[in-house]
């Protein structure tokens, strides 16, 4: 029987890399995860079996493991002779498969602490964490003989009775599922993982998210006082060889104020690399750079948020991405990720045309510069972000919108692939039916132009104060581009045929 309770239940959560570069304990990793609808069933508070195995399947999908390399679950498990048998004949079907002789172990929270509602979920998470740290799997409690409504012998489940040990293997990764299911008919899974090992550093320094050592970052009210600061960090730094690189570089970073003049003394070469660059610095033979914070006054840094900007078509250039590509583990891992996802629309290699190989298309077919500018997008955000800087709000406009939606966590990877495939699959379609034009005006000027071609051409884009696109029909943009070359506007017409962003 069901045994109501309530509370609430707090997570910590934040990247892998950024909780080993700031020294936090790591207890758990996020695998995967995956939530779905039921669907119909026979009422509100009914589940449906196949919405559970649907969403099993998932999120063991997104931590690409097996059902076999996940040890544990821990269960919904209201107790109710509706609801159990259910639960349990989706996890027999899912996890109770491919066993390989250890059977999956089952447990449920609630039996320790009723249905805390609204928190019964985090509470399960919180829960195989601790048995993560700990290396036990707790007990169910009050379960005597398993529920005969089942048919336990379709599948290697085992329901835990007793608490069992769980201890570290070597070259196995303890993990577990959470299942969380909603009254109304939200189901959501989670695979937990235990931390993976911590590589250990190469002796006194520290690799930032892309490999690489950090960089110092140093300022001064002056050339001279930023030569002097150099000179004695470079001495202070020498003096104690036990310092790390990347303690150095955090400390500059975050516990120093940010001053007119500044410098940064990248890590690529490690700790002889960055002490030759401060010593190159307090002899002059590098000047640094001299600038103001907006908004911020002498001696303090600035704390003006981020936005990330996302452009549309026209940002492209030959080569783009290729050095990344191959310096940054995270920008790659990404592109890599988009052209997965890219795969299903096009009949393209996203990478092929990235680099340019023979055989690829180019940057000049809208079907593939609009997908191929958009997972740039999303790379480069990624990679930002592996560097710890963060956007409090992020803004696109045509496939740049699309861009800023993934990053934003409104589209999915997958279904931003396929929003910004399928559109420019459309624009091709679309092809030799329309134009754009770009006028050197603000948007009020270029409206009262656009006034005798009512209908046929529009306001596109407005890119700044004095600089407006234009889209419609390619005989009427041909009417006003030489009605603005009367009037002594600056205008010309961009090299697509077709209207993008127009009726």
């Amino acid at each position: 029987g069901t045994a109501w309770a309530e509370g609430v239940g707090v997570l910590v959560v934040e990247r892998l890399s950024d909780a080993r570069r700031l020294g936090h304990k790591v207890l758990a990793v996020v695998a995967g995860s995956a939530v779905n609808q039921d669907g119909a069933s026979n009422g509100l508070t009914a589940p449906s079996g196949p919405a559970q195995e649907r969403v099993i399947r998932a999120a063991v999908q997104d931590a690409g493991v097996t059902f076999a390399g996940v040890d544990a679950v821990e269960a919904h498990g209201t107790g109710t002779v509706l609801g159990d048998p259910i639960e349990a004949q989706a996890l027999l079907a899912t996890y109770g498969t491919e066993r390989d002789g250890q059977p999956l172990l089952l447990g449920s929270l609630k039996s320790n602490l009723g249905h805390a509602q609204a928190a019964a979920g985090v509470g399960g998470i919180i829960k195989m964490v601790m048995a993560l740290r700990h290396g036990e799997l707790p007990a169910t409690l009050n379960v005597g003989t398993p529920s005969t409504l089942v048919d336990w012998d379709t599948g290697g489940v085992e329901i835990l009775t007793e608490p069992r040990p769980w201890p570290v293997t070597e070259g196995r990764i303890r993990r577990a599922g959470v299942s969380s299911f909603g009254i109304s008919g939200t189901n959501a899974h989670v695979i937990l993982a235990e931390a993976p090992e911590e590589e250990e550093p190469a002796e006194n320094t520290a690799p930032g998210p892309d490999g690489s050592t950090l960089p110092w970052l140093v300022s001064a009210r002056s050339s001279e006082a930023l030569a002097e600061g150099a000179a004695q960090l470079a001495a202070f730094v020498r003096e104690r060889p036990e310092l790390s690189t990347a303690d150095v570089a955090l400390s500059l970073a975050t516990g120093r104020s940010a001053f007119e003049s500044r410098a940064v003394i990248p890590g690529t070469e490690g700790r002889d690399g960055l002490l030759a660059g401060l010593d190159a610095l307090a002899s002059g033979e590098v000047q640094p750079v001299t600038s103001a914070v907006a908004g911020a006054k002498p001696g303090r840094t600035s704390s003006a948020p981020v936005v990330f900007v996302f452009p549309g078509q026209g940002s492209q250039w030959a080569g783009m991405a290729t050095g990344l590509l191959d310096s940054s583990p995270e920008f790659a891992r990404v592109i890599a990720a988009c052209e997965t996802a890219l795969a299903p629309f096009v009949d393209w290699s996203l990478t092929a045309v990235l680099r340019g190989e023979d055989g690829a298309p180019g940057l000049d077919r809208v079907d593939v510069v609009q997908p191929a500018s958009w997972a740039m997008m999303v790379g480069l955000a990624a990679l930002w972000r592996a560097h710890g800087v963060n956007p409090v709000a992020v803004v696109g406009h045509s496939q740049g919108e699309i861009a800023a939606a993934v990053v934003a966590g409104g589209l999915s990877l997958e279904d931003g692939a396929r929003v910004v495939a399928l559109r420019s699959k459309a624009l091709r379609v679309l092809s030799g039916g329309g134009g754009m034009a770009w006028l050197s005006v603000p948007e009020a000027r270029a409206e009262e132009l656009l006034t005798a071609w009512s209908g046929r051409v529009s306001v596109a884009a407005v890119n700044g104060p004095s600089s407006t696109v234009v889209a419609g029909q390619p005989e009427a943009l041909d009417e006003l581009l030489a009605r603005c070359e009367a009037s002594g506007v600056w205008a010309r017409r961009i090299p697509v045929d077709y209207a993008s962003h127009s009726a």
